[in-house]
């Protein structure tokens, strides 16, 4: 969607080897069969485009995929390999430093009520004169992280600079690795019923799907800020809105949604207690320089018959 591909790789030789089609506003369903299926090879951008093997069965030209990062959970590999397509991925860059530090935006843009400060200046007004509540601080908060992997632990380290107290849950969470990262390792439901500011790092499970669910949203402290740049999978969408409309959790910074682009019918759009920006966790210029030059390492390898590099086995 970003058009950042052709822009940050030189892509020259694999135009002289193949014919390049750049799709920058991904179809889906019957619309995304027919622009794909005459594909030799295919690019995806992370997990954006489903790919189940029922598609794949309908693609028998298909002889190689290649994605960006390390990761996909929409693709079904396994019904790639029983074809014998093999599959490559780029490098990450430094997406995980990307996507802490757009945690700290929505967090800080939650607490500080960013948006709605802005749009008081625009309109061409300044500090509000009725009695209303002010923005937070950090220092001496509890930060509760759903998850403590690359990213939580990241967002760990700069919760403890601003001076705040770090709480962790995941499903295998031990009080030796959560001390590891200076947090404590405390239940699902602590975590929720004491932290000030609640992020998601986790990836979704059978076991944490829907893990933020009505009963766990009510939960939260009535001026929690509920912070997710991880996978919408993790919160109940239904729940969620329901939640912010009597105000528990207070508020929700979200980075990731059920269907993106978020439908322009969402009720989310219209909560104002909510910071919506559209998936921008890792979508940094460098990550993506390294995208494309990752993907092009892997088409040049291809198409002259070589085995790509970061083949998955």
């Amino acid at each position: 969607m970003e058009q950042a591909l052709p822009r940050l790789a030189d892509w020259s030789e694999i135009h002289a080897l193949a014919d390049v089609e750049f799709i920058n506003q991904p179809p889906s369903g019957t619309a995304l069969h027919a622009r794909i299926a005459d594909a030799d090879a295919l690019v995806l951008v992370r997990d954006r485009v489903p790919m189940n093997a029922a598609l794949i069965a309908e693609l028998p030209r298909l002889r190689y995929v290649v994605f960006t990062g390390t990761r996909n959970t929409t693709l079904d590999l396994a019904a790639l390999q029983a074809r014998g397509i093999p599959v490559s991925h780029t490098e990450w860059g430094p997406s995980k430093d990307s996507t802490c530090e757009m945690t700290w935006a929505l967090i800080l843009g939650a607490l500080r009520q960013m948006e709605r400060e802005t749009a008081r200046l625009r309109a061409g007004l300044w500090r509000p004169s009725e009695s209303r509540a002010l923005g937070g601080v950090l220092l001496g908060q509890t930060l509760g992280l759903i998850g403590l992997g690359e990213i939580g632990s990241r967002v760990a380290r700069v919760g403890q600079a601003f001076g705040m107290q770090v709480m962790t849950w995941s499903p295998n969470m031990s009080p030796e690795r959560a001390a590891a990262h200076g947090a404590q390792a405390v239940s699902l439901e602590t975590l929720l019923a004491q932290s000030h500011i609640v992020s998601l790092h986790l990836v979704p499970s059978p076991a944490t799907r829907g893990l933020l669910n009505a009963e766990r949203l009510a939960s939260m402290r009535d001026d929690a800020i509920l912070v997710n740049s991880s996978r919408s999978a993790l919160i109940d969408h239904q729940a969620l809105c329901a939640a912010l409309r009597i105000g528990r959790p207070a508020f929700a910074a979200l980075d990731v949604f059920d269907v993106e682009p978020l439908p322009a019918d969402d009720p989310l759009r219209t909560l104002p207690n909510t910071l919506l920006t559209p998936h921008l966790g890792f979508v940094t210029e460098p990550v993506f320089a390294r995208f494309a030059q990752g993907v092009v390492e892997g088409l040049h390898a291809w198409l002259r018959g070589q085995t790509p590099p970061r083949m998955l086995s």
